[in-house]
């Protein structure tokens, strides 16, 4: 049925696998192609591709999905508590702590600390201590966020499937 709140719904879900699918991707190709290069163009690569994404498309789907997962999670609220409403609730903890705390706790540090780092003034040692410190953690906390926006999508299909209204009244 189209109701307000069932688009809600599925823009909830595509925004979140929209996420999930860009940490994935990045994860099974992206950082694979970039541990084959030399240090100078995985600091280069990487610097470019940080500044890159901090464009309103990106935003506009990350931060949206936690303002929307949240949104659909409330609006799916009712006093029969139904199983729609919990796993939307699961899907928002999950984004929240293991997709935007984890980016803002880890991921933008680290992203910041590499845009700092002066790589026409640096030695080849200087680059190789520098991507050691990067791109271990950075790699770690992206399997993180991948993880955690996979299983919010997977909270939110279920979510879909579940019943919007007790079983009484459907």
């Amino acid at each position: 049925m189209i109701t307000p709140s069932n688009i809600l719904l599925v823009i909830t879900a595509t925004t979140t696998a929209l996420i999930a699918g860009l940490f994935f991707a990045w994860s099974c190709s992206v950082t694979i192609g970039l541990a084959r290069v030399t240090d100078i163009v995985y600091i280069t690569a990487m610097q470019s591709m940080n500044r890159a994404i901090l464009n309103p498309v990106f935003l506009s789907c990350f931060l949206g999905t936690a303002i929307l997962l949240p949104l659909s999670t409330y609006i799916h609220y009712s006093p029969a508590t139904l199983s729609r409403f919990w796993f939307l609730l699961a899907a928002s903890v999950v984004y929240i702590i293991g997709v935007l705390g984890v980016t803002m706790a880890g991921n933008v540090p680290l992203n910041e600390s590499l845009d700092a780092f002066a790589l026409s003034s640096a030695s080849a040692s200087e680059m190789s201590l520098q991507r050691a410190a990067f791109e271990g953690k950075w790699n770690f906390l992206n399997t993180i966020r991948t993880i955690a926006s996979t299983l919010s999508i997977i909270l939110v299909i279920i979510a879909c499937l579940a019943p919007a209204r007790p079983e009484s009244q459907l």
